[in-house]
């Protein structure tokens, strides 16, 4: 195979040159981090989870008119994506108070809140990603005010989207974060959703139980990581329910 020249690597994927001009192959690693990568760990087959659930959840927001970037799944561990500029900003909607929001704000973990409720975090790790104001994001050039209205409708359509898959298979969408990417087209600039949607950038309850079936599996030491996304795609017909937990990635080629 041809060498290809590595664009990025971030905690969990790389980013290589694409096929064509304006696009991207996006390689998920098998590396979860968690406390701004303060612990880290390597978990086998973590990364073939990842790129199918978020081939499945691409393509499904494609599919209702939500633009994403995503334009096909290459193999096991790569997707083809549209190459896009990143808005430096970390989109998180909450259904439910848990995490950094229960912390700050003293709001028992699983509290339904009134609304889903929109935060913006400025992308910058070595700042531990700080959350910030739409006043911080104007002031700063980082997005228009068209830009933060199409965002926010952008957000809550991933939400209505996602709130429903998840609930008719028994999950509870507690929370989730998205990226944003601009895309220009001649002389017109459109937004659409970028990065990735999986158990790394999402909160998943299972309804029942309460179980755990995302990152904080690791952040919180509950258990084996690939079990509970295994658990996640099987429940959403993306693996099927008679396989074993991945060990190898030969499982859900």
């Amino acid at each position: 195979m041809a060498r290809r020249k590595k664009i990025y690597e971030g905690k969990a994927k790389i980013l290589y040159e694409g096929p064509e001009p304006g696009t991207i192959v996006q390689y998920f690693k098998d590396d979860a981090t968690a406390f701004n990568a303060e612990k880290k760990d390597v978990i086998e087959g973590k990364g073939v989870l990842n790129n199918r659930l978020s081939e499945y959840f691409m393509s499904g927001l494609n599919q209702i008119g939500v633009p994403t970037h995503f334009i096909k799944r290459l193999n096991m561990r790569e997707q083809l994506v549209r190459q896009v500029e990143i808005v430096p900003l970390e989109v998180i909607v909450r259904n439910y108070a848990a995490g950094t929001m229960s912390k700050r704000l003293g709001i028992e973990e699983g509290t339904q809140l009134p609304r889903p409720i929109v935060e913006y975090c400025y992308k910058d790790d070595s700042l531990g990603d700080p959350l910030v104001t739409e006043e911080h994001i104007a002031a700063f050039g980082w997005a228009s005010q068209q830009d933060m209205d199409d965002i926010l409708s952008l957000a809550l359509r991933v939400n209505d989207f996602l709130s429903g898959v998840m609930m008719a298979v028994g999950i509870k969408l507690v929370d989730f974060k998205i990226e944003v990417g601009r895309v220009y087209d001649g002389d017109f600039m459109r937004l659409i959703i970028a990065d990735e949607i999986s158990p790394d950038s999402c909160r998943l309850w299972d309804i029942e139980t309460g179980q755990k079936l995302d990152k904080d599996v690791f952040r919180r030491d509950l258990g084996s990581l690939t079990d509970a996304y295994t658990e996640v795609a099987k429940r959403l017909g993306v693996m099927p329910k008679t396989s074993t937990p991945i060990t190898k990635p030969t499982l859900i080629n």
